[in-house]
């Protein structure tokens, strides 16, 4: 099977909240936050570049953007990360299921608080099922 590596800086952060549930939410809020700040940097640069100028309100506003997506991205993978350890904690197992589960309770709640009615919470929360095992299988596979 073919494969690919991308090498470059290696960097290893080290937190210790003192509770493994916190320490996973934490990784999880870290990691997906720097991505989606870097998503919306490699964007804002695109939309500036093919602008042609740059201005302070354009970095101000990409900074704004960055920081915006990056906490709600984080926030989005903590709660799922955390919601997916503790039905590992409760059920004993280490499973799709577990996914499944924190999927769907991390879309409820992501619609619930965006105010949205009970039938778009229901969809949200099984979409969010639908992804989260998704990828589960697909790590299986890999």
């Amino acid at each position: 099977m073919p494969w690919s590596r991308l090498s470059g800086p290696k960097v290893d952060v080290a937190i210790d909240m003192g509770n493994p549930f916190l320490n996973l939410s934490l990784d999880g809020f870290l990691k997906i936050g720097t991505v989606a700040a870097t998503r919306a940097a490699a964007e804002d640069t695109y939309h500036i570049l093919q602008k042609g100028n740059i201005s302070s309100h354009d970095f101000e506003k990409t900074l704004k953007k960055m920081c915006k997506e990056g906490a709600y991205w984080g926030t989005i993978a903590g709660v799922y990360v955390g919601m997916e350890y503790g039905v590992e904690r409760i059920r004993g197992t280490r499973d799709w299921k577990n996914a499944m589960i924190g999927g769907a309770v991390t879309g409820a709640l992501v619609s619930a608080a965006s105010n949205n009615k009970k039938d778009r919470i229901a969809i949200d929360a099984i979409t969010g099922a639908a992804v989260a095992t998704a990828a589960e299988f697909i790590n299986y596979l890999t």
